[in-house]
């Protein structure tokens, strides 16, 4: 047998929270103190805690890492196209300070709100080509989800 493709029992697959936001679950009414990690690639995940106060600790520590961990995007690769290309999340740890990482994701805000609303401010015709839709739509998504 391939001992590279047996998994051990009870091996989990490490879960990546570079980039990563861990909030209150609001929305998640059927058990208490539940909160979603929502990672760089866009996945979900819900945890429950048996407190609210450990619920809020294990935020606080996850987004910390987290932070550690989130450098600032690398700018989206350049090509002959207009295509919308997500930017690119490292991995690698941030070298600046916590504050100076604070700044660094309030100017990333502002500018993902100034993108968003400059990007419906210029809607794509509606006759237009399925490419250009779909472009659009996916700017958007992003935007939003950022």
């Amino acid at each position: 047998q391939d001992e590279s493709r047996l998994e051990a029992p009870g091996t989990e697959e490490p879960l990546g929270i570079h980039h990563a936001l861990a909030e209150r679950a609001s929305k998640y009414t059927k058990r208490p103190h539940v909160f979603r990690l929502q990672t760089a690639d866009w996945r979900i995940f819900l945890f429950q805690a048996p407190s609210a106060e450990e619920m809020s600790s294990w935020i606080s520590r996850i987004n910390l890492v987290a932070a550690l961990f989130s450098s600032p995007p690398f700018p989206a690769a350049v090509s002959s196209q207009r295509r919308f290309i997500r930017p690119i999340l490292p991995v690698a740890p941030s070298r600046s300070t916590p504050e100076e990482q604070h700044r660094s994701h309030e100017a990333w805000v502002d500018q993902l709100a100034a993108e968003l609303f400059e990007h419906q401010r210029n809607l794509p015709d509606k006759r237009g080509r399925a490419r250009d839709l779909d472009e659009y739509r996916a700017k958007k998504d992003y935007l939003l989800y950022e």
